[in-house]
C-alpha cells in the first residue's frame, strides 16, 4: 500500500454540512492506496475494534479493506474518486474510475452504534457523489447530487457523517453521472458488524464479499464503452475475471459467509457445486430463519445483496459461477454465425490459399477453444480460459472455485494448490464394450429362420 497525506485548507473546497469543526479539518485521515490485484488478508484494527465486541473481519475477494482513524470517538475514514487502472487478468489493464487506487474501492467495516465520518476527494476530471446504498442515514447525506447535496466538484473534498444504525450487507456507489461513473467502475462493499450477539447473525470463521460489475472493453483498447446496455463482453467479479479470480479458501467443516453484491445491468444466478446453502440476508438486513431454505443456487438482481452461508463440509475444489452460461465466458464478439454441422470439406484449402491464417472453427462445437493458443488482439484475454489440473477448465469470467480442505490452518486464506482425489472418488474411462446387435426396425417382424424376406408394397420394386 502507498500512503498520501492531504491537508486541509482553501484548496479543500466544500464540506457537506456536518458538526466536523475547522480543526478537524485540518489534518485528514490518510488516503491509503492499494495498487495490487491480490486478495489482501482481512484488516483488523488496533484492538480489532474501537467500538463493541471482536468481529470476524471480511475477505474482499481481489480487494482489501480501508483503514481508519479514531478521532474523538468518530471512525474517520478518506476515499479519493479518482482514474485508476484495474489488471482484470493477467496481462489484461483497463482503464476506470475508482477509489483509492483500485476499482471496486475498499471495503468499509464498522460496528452498529459506530459514529462514521468518510471525507471524499474527488480527482476525477467531472463532479461525483457517493450514496451509501441501503444506510439508515440523515437525508442530507444520502449522496444524491442535486437532491440531497451540491455535487463534488474536481479538486473538492466532501465529509459525510452518520451513524451505523443496522448490521448487514451494504455498497457505496455515485448518484452522479452514474451511467457513466458506474460503468467506468465506481463501486464499493460496506459491512457492518453486529455490536453484540445477534439471533439471526451466526459466528462464521470465514467471512467473504464481493461485487458483480460488468463491462464493454472492445479487443485492443482499454476504455470501457460507457453507453453499452445488456451487451457487455467482460463479466467479472470485483473488477476480475477467471483466472484472475482468487479462490475462496475454507477450512473442512468451517462456517463460511459469502456476500455479493450485484450492480451490473443484468440480473445474475451465482452457484456453487457441492454443498447447500441458506441466503441469511440481504440488503435490508438479517434474513428470518423462518424465511430461509436451502439452495444451490440464488438469483442476485440489479442493485441487490445477497447473503449466504454454509459449512464447508466436503473437502474438494468446487466451482463457484454465474449461471448465465455467456457470464462465464471471456471476451465475447455476439456476432458469431453458429458453424456446428457445417461441411468445409473441400472449401478450407481454397480459402487458404488467399488467406494462409484461415482456420476452421465451430463446426464441432466451440471447445476447441480451450486448447488453443491462437494470437490474440492486443489488450484482451481468451473467451475460454483458465487451466486446472486435467486440462482447460473453458470457462472465464465470473467463475472461481471454493478450497475446502482439512489440513488448512485457521485464518490460513493462501490458495491451497489442487485437491489431490481419493483412490476410487474420480470419474474415469471404461473399457469399450462389444457393440450389441443392431436390434430389428419396430415396423418390420422378423422372419423364419432360413427364409427371405420379401419387399412390402412397390417400395421394394426398382
Amino acid at each position: 500500500m502507498q500512503r498520501r497525506h492531504f491537508f486541509a485548507g482553501a484548496a479543500l473546497g466544500a464540506v457537506a454540512a456536518t458538526s466536523v469543526s475547522r480543526v478537524a479539518l485540518a489534518a485528514l485521515p490518510e488516503a491509503v492506496q492499494q495498487s495490487s490485484a491480490d486478495t489482501a488478508a482481512p484488516w483488523t484494527p488496533p484492538g480489532v475494534t474501537g467500538a463493541g465486541r471482536p468481529y470476524q473481519p471480511v475477505v474482499t475477494l481481489n480487494g482489501w479493506t480501508l483503514p481508519w482513524r479514531m478521532n474523538q470517538g468518530v471512525k474517520e475514514f478518506h476515499l479519493v474518486a479518482e482514474p485508476v487502472v484495474r489488471e482484470m487478468a493477467p496481462g489484461f489493464l483497463v482503464n476506470m474510475w475508482g477509489y483509492n487506487g483500485q476499482s471496486p474501492g475498499p471495503t468499509i467495516e464498522v460496528v452498529v452504534g459506530d459514529r462514521v465520518r468518510i471525507f471524499v476527494t474527488n480527482r476525477l476530471p467531472e463532479h461525483t457523489t457517493i450514496h451509501w446504498h441501503g444506510q439508515r442515514l440523515p437525508n442530507g447525506m444520502d449522496g444524491v447530487g442535486g437532491l440531497n447535496q451540491p455535487q463534488i466538484p474536481p479538486g473538492k473534498t466532501f465529509v459525510y457523517e452518520f451513524e451505523a444504525k443496522r448490521p448487514g450487507t451494504f455498497m457505496y456507489h455515485p448518484h452522479a453521472d452514474e451511467m457513466v461513473q458506474m460503468a467506468m467502475g465506481m463501486m464499493g462493499f460496506w459491512v457492518t458488524h453486529p455490536k453484540g450477539r445477534h439471533p439471526l447473525i451466526q459466528e462464521v470463521q470465514r467471512d467473504y464479499c464481493f461485487l458483480l460489475n460488468a463491462f464493454d472493453v472492445q479487443p485492443g483498447s482499454m476504455t470501457p464503452q460507457v453507453n453499452t446496455m445488456l451487451e457487455q463482453n467482460i463479466w467479472a467479479w470485483n473488477s476480475r475475471v477467471f483466472p484472475g479470480i482468487s479462490p475462496l479458501v475454507a477450512r473442512l467443516n468451517d462456517r463460511v459467509r459469502v456476500r455479493v453484491g450485484n450492480l451490473t445491468m443484468t440480473n445474475h444466478p451465482i452457484h456453487i457445486h457441492g454443498i447447500e446453502f441458506e441466503v441469511t440476508g440481504t440488503d435490508g438486513g438479517p434474513v428470518p430463519k423462518s424465511a430461509r431454505w436451502p439452495e444451490v443456487t440464488t438469483d442476485v438482481a440489479v442493485g441487490q445483496m445477497r447473503q449466504i452461508e454454509f459449512i464447508a463440509d466436503e473437502p474438494g475444489d468446487w466451482a463457484m459461477h454465474c449461471h448465465k452460461s455467456h457470464h462465464t465466458m471471456g471476451a465475447m464478439g455476439h456476432g458469431v454465425p453458429t458453424m456446428i454441422g457445417a461441411d468445409h470439406r473441400g472449401l478450407v484449402g481454397r480459402l487458404q490459399k488467399v488467406n494462409p491464417d484461415y482456420m476452421v472453427m465451430g463446426e464441432r462445437g466451440m471447445a476447441d477453444m480451450g486448447e488453443m493458443e491462437m494470437e490474440l488482439p492486443a489488450n484482451t484475454f481468451p473467451m475460454m480460459t483458465g487451466t486446472g489440473p486435467y486440462g482447460p477448465i473453458e470457462m472465464g469470467g465470473m467463475f472461481t472455485t471454493l478450497k475446502v480442505r482439512a489440513d488448512l490452518a485457521a485464518g490460513d486464506y493462501r490458495d491451497p494448490g489442487w485437491y489431490a482425489m481419493p483412490p476410487g472418488t474420480q470419474s474415469r474411462e471404461v473399457a469399450s464394450a462389444p457393440t450389441p446387435p443392431k436390434a430389428p426396425s419396430p415396423d418390420t417382424k422378423a422372419a423364419p429362420a432360413g427364409t427371405a424376406r420379401k419387399p412390402q408394397g412397390h417400395h421394394g420394386h426398382h
